[in-house]
């Protein structure tokens, strides 16, 4: 029973899937359906958690639209994300960066990791 399900989820598994973070800033293209017609949204934000593993890997992404934080949460290997790009890699000491959601402004920034 237990093989059955690990082939199942092995076949729903991404081939390609970015390399990010904790505290990584990056650009989500997801795929939005609305009526008949399908288009890609970008949302970019800091990357505040990654949990699980396989194909039920959870990543969340909190930003500032119009002075309020916003935080939308993806399966890794959604099909409805067209692609993950990384605009700026993060440096944090943690894996889960829940401290950001008292912060606004300056303070509610992740330092950059230079390389």
């Amino acid at each position: 029973m237990n093989d059955i399900i690990k082939s199942i989820e092995e076949a729903e598994l991404k081939s390609e899937v970015a390399e990010f973070h904790t505290g990584d800033t990056v650009k989500v293209f997801a795929k939005i359906k609305e009526g008949n017609r399908e288009r890609v949204q970008v949302f970019e934000g800091t990357v505040i958690k990654r949990q699980g593993g396989s194909n039920r890997e959870t990543f969340t992404v909190r930003k500032f639209s119009n002075g309020v934080g916003v935080e939308k949460t993806w399966p890794l290997h959604s099909p409805f994300i067209e692609k993950i790009e990384v605009v700026r890699l993060g440096k944090v000491r943690r894996s889960k960066l829940f401290y950001l959601r008292d912060r606004v402004g300056k303070a509610a920034k992740v330092k950059e990791l230079v390389k």
